[in-house]
């Protein structure tokens, strides 16, 4: 496959300090240096020509002489370096890429760290002090488990998981047809159409404990394929959804949570709480997520898993009492 061919608007800006430092250099040759036709190069120069500084008057243009097949320049109204990335640029470059090394399944590991020792060679490797370099530690990425599945997603395969559910806290054994990837809140998700349940799934990389590409193509249904599924409130109708209350104290829960308000929070008071809908995996699930928050979290309108919460509590208060020391 050829190389991609730098845009137009690159090959300009790098144009000026590329012939000021081979003043008199043919066209011919300029043009093979530069991947570009002749042809081509003489519309760039043509364009340059009337390019210039703000006034944009003759004394302000860029002044180049390609008129006998050699091209010379004269004035290069400021454009005496090539591009370089600035400290800032160049940090923020590598804080995004050791950000994808570091999140598991999202990145070819092995690419991207040969990008950051290529900038931080061009820039300095203290372009961001104290920010850790790639070999400090173990990128997630490296996982095999997560390269198989960004494997059979970019290849189009089946794959056997042994996955962890968080919501049912139980293990199980399936076989998906992958979609796609989704990032959400530096956690990667595989979308696939999971043939146990007849539904598309989201498996969060972290929780997956095997997988295995499969000797077949992955088809999920063409409805599946249509949409990307919600981390936030996936879409299945399959799942039930409660409504919860939650003191004003807690209303961090919101932006951590698969949360939806019901109340509209900038209508009520201060020390109201606010009403939320959530969907959820099972009734013991539930019970133990609002159990964690002592108090501050209560359950409308399922009383059943209210009341499993209540006991559960009460549970607990009579085992920390009996487990307290006695006091004098």
């Amino acid at each position: 496959m050829a190389a991609a061919q730098p845009s137009r608007l690159t090959r300009l800006l790098a144009m000026v300090p590329y012939f000021q430092a081979r003043n008199g250099i043919s066209i011919e040759q300029a043009a093979r240096e530069l991947g570009v036709t002749p042809t081509q190069l003489t519309k760039d120069l043509e364009l340059l020509f009337v390019c210039g500084l703000p006034g944009y008057y003759p004394d302000d243009l860029i002044e180049l002489e390609f008129s006998e097949g050699f091209v010379n320049v004269g004035f290069t109204a400021g454009m005496d370096r090539p591009l370089r990335l600035t400290t800032i640029e160049a940090s923020t470059l590598l804080v995004a890429l050791r950000a994808l090394v570091e999140t598991p399944g999202v990145v070819d590991v092995a690419a991207a760290r040969r990008a950051i020792a290529k900038i931080e060679e061009a820039v300095g490797a203290t372009a961001v002090p104290g920010l850790p370099g790639p070999d400090d530690s173990e990128p997630a990425g490296d996982n095999p488990t997560y390269t198989t599945v960004r494997e059979a997603v970019r290849k189009g395969r089946a794959l056997r998981l042994r996955y962890y559910s968080a919501s049912r806290d139980s293990v199980s054994e399936r076989v998906v047809d992958p979609i796609r990837l989704q990032v959400m809140d530096q956690h990667t998700y595989l979308e696939a159409w999971c043939r146990m349940a007849e539904g598309v799934r989201l498996f969060r990389f972290d929780r997956i404990d095997t997988a295995e590409a499969l000797d077949e193509s992955s088809r999920p249904p063409a409805e599946a394929e249509a949409s990307p599924q919600s981390v936030l409130l996936p879409e299945n109708p399959d799942l039930p959804a409660v409504e919860l209350e939650i003191d004003p104290d807690h209303l961090w829960i919101l932006d951590y949570y698969p949360v939806e308000p019901i109340t509209r929070i900038e209508d009520r008071e201060p020390d109201q709480p606010v009403r939320v809908r959530m969907v959820y995996g099972s009734p013991d699930w539930l019970t133990r997520f609002v159990l964690g928050f002592g108090g501050s979290v209560r359950v409308v309108d399922e009383p059943a898993i209210a009341e499993a919460v209540a006991v559960a509590a009460a549970r607990a208060r009579d085992r920390y009492r009996r487990s307290a020391p006695d006091t004098v």
